[in-house]
C-alpha cells in the first residue's frame, strides 16, 4: 500500500506542500446518480417543483460547491479554478450529474469535481424532498484525472 500523502511521520494529519510542484493544466471529471420516482421525473420536467427550476438550480450549486471545497474539506488546498461544468441529465430512473473541473496548478482538482456532484445531488434532494421518500443519491466517482505540462 502506498504512504498516506497527508498523514506525516508521526501519524498526525497535514496538509501537504505543494510549493514546489510545477503547475500544469489539471483537469477531472465526476459523475453521480440520484434515483428518483417517475412522478417526481415528471414533476421536474415540467417545472412544477415548488421550490424552482430543479436542474438549474443544482447545476449552479454544484458550481458554487467546487468554489468551495477548500473551505470545506480541511486538507484540500484552495485552487484558482478556470473551468467548472456542471450538467444534469433527466433519465428514466433518475437524474445524471456530470461535472467537469479546470485549473493551472500544482494539485488536482478531483476533490472539486466530486464535491460540486455531491451537492448538485443534495440539491435535487433538498428540492425534492416533499413530494418523494424514496430517493437514493449514489454512484459518485471519479471518471477521469489528467494533468499536462505547460
Amino acid at each position: 500500500m502506498k504512504k498516506l500523502t497527508h498523514i506525516d511521520e508521526t501519524g498526525k494529519a497535514h496538509m501537504v506542500d505543494v510549493g514546489q510542484k510545477p503547475s500544469q493544466a489539471r483537469k477531472a471529471i465526476a459523475s453521480g446518480f440520484i434515483k428518483l420516482q417517475q412522478e417526481t421525473i415528471n414533476l421536474i420536467s415540467e417545472s412544477r417543483i415548488k421550490k424552482g427550476d430543479v436542474i438549474t438550480i443544482a447545476e449552479i450549486a454544484g458550481i458554487q460547491a467546487a468554489k468551495e471545497t477548500g473551505r470545506l474539506i480541511p486538507l484540500c488546498h484552495p485552487l484558482q479554478l478556470s473551468k467548472i461544468e456542471v450538467n444534469c441529465i433527466v433519465k428514466k430512473h433518475g437524474i445524471e450529474i456530470t461535472s467537469t473541473v479546470g485549473c493551472i496548478g500544482k494539485t488536482g482538482v478531483e476533490m472539486e469535481a466530486l464535491t460540486a456532484v455531491s451537492i448538485a445531488l443534495l440539491t435535487i434532494y433538498d428540492m425534492c424532498k416533499a413530494v418523494d421518500k424514496q430517493m437514493e443519491m449514489g454512484q459518485v466517482r471519479l471518471l477521469e484525472k489528467t494533468k499536462e505540462d505547460i
